[in-house]
């Protein structure tokens, strides 16, 4: 069995543009059926002293408003000079989350920077094959070639 028959990856939001004052949440996820998920996004332009954060936060209600900060659960870079973070990632994986709901949300402080998009990849998925998100328009799988 190939690797996409055992997760399920979804668009969990768009690019974010320059700023020093970021604070986006992605989609929310409900983890019912899911051992564990990791929340991935790129930076795509840094200048000097900004900090790039991915945070995850989780809540048993599906609502922005109840959500919290998962401890430790966070992956923070801060750019040296400009540009130097640019086409690098932040990953912030969590395995058997306490509450039911998962968010992720980019922040940058102190100066700019913009995000990509920000993927959520769910695995151990109790019943198998994991069908792809509903964010997903078509997924291939070659064996072989």
């Amino acid at each position: 069995m190939n690797l996409s028959t055992y997760i399920k990856t979804d668009y969990a939001g768009a690019l974010v543009t320059n700023a020093n004052n970021t604070n986006d949440n992605s989609s929310r996820f409900d983890m019912a059926g899911y051992d564990g998920i990791i929340f991935l996004t790129t930076i795509t332009d840094s200048a000097t002293g900004g900090v790039a954060t991915l945070t995850i936060e989780a809540s048993t209600t599906d609502a922005d408003t109840y959500m919290a900060a998962i401890t430790s659960a966070s992956a923070a870079k801060t750019c040296a000079s400009g540009d130097d973070i640019n086409g690098t990632l932040l990953i912030v994986d969590v395995y058997r989350p306490l509450k039911r709901y998962v968010q992720g949300v980019r922040t940058s402080s102190v100066a700019n920077i913009a995000f990509g998009e920000i993927i959520a990849i769910r695995y151990r998925g109790k019943t198998m094959p994991v069908d792809a998100g509903s964010t997903v328009s078509t997924q291939t799988t070659v064996v072989g070639s």
